[in-house]
């Protein structure tokens, strides 16, 4: 038996403006076409899906996700990023190997994205 993806579900108030947002930031989306307020954000080989929560379900003053996004240039994302809303540090190389920045969406989800630094 093989584990073959994972796709993280993350919490957003409003699906219209998280697909805006997620189209923005590079990915290919969707809504789910039926009754539920769920959508899908796909990039190469990473699948998010977005979930429609309203304020009372989710406290959005205090993330509740977290997601790492493995990728080959953490510089180039973090460039093609900037200007979008939400909240971008700045790229820095860290004490475990990896060269990386946080992206914290207006949604409450943190995004950790980075690769890899040689050996």
């Amino acid at each position: 038996m093989t584990f073959e993806s994972v796709a993280p579900i993350v919490p957003v108030r409003d699906l219209d403006a998280a697909i805006d947002r997620y189209r923005r930031l590079g990915f290919a989306v969707r809504a789910y076409a039926g009754p539920q307020r769920y959508g899908f954000a796909d990039r190469d080989g990473v699948s998010i899906h977005l979930s429609e929560h309203h304020h009372d379900q989710h406290d959005h003053e205090h993330p509740h996700t977290s997601v790492y996004l493995y990728v080959s240039d953490a510089d180039a994302v973090r460039r093609e990023w900037d200007g979008v809303e939400g909240q971008l540090s700045e790229v820095m190389d860290t004490p475990w190997g990896m060269r990386e920045f946080a992206y914290a969406d207006p949604d409450g989800t943190v995004f950790r994205v980075g690769h890899h630094l040689p050996r």
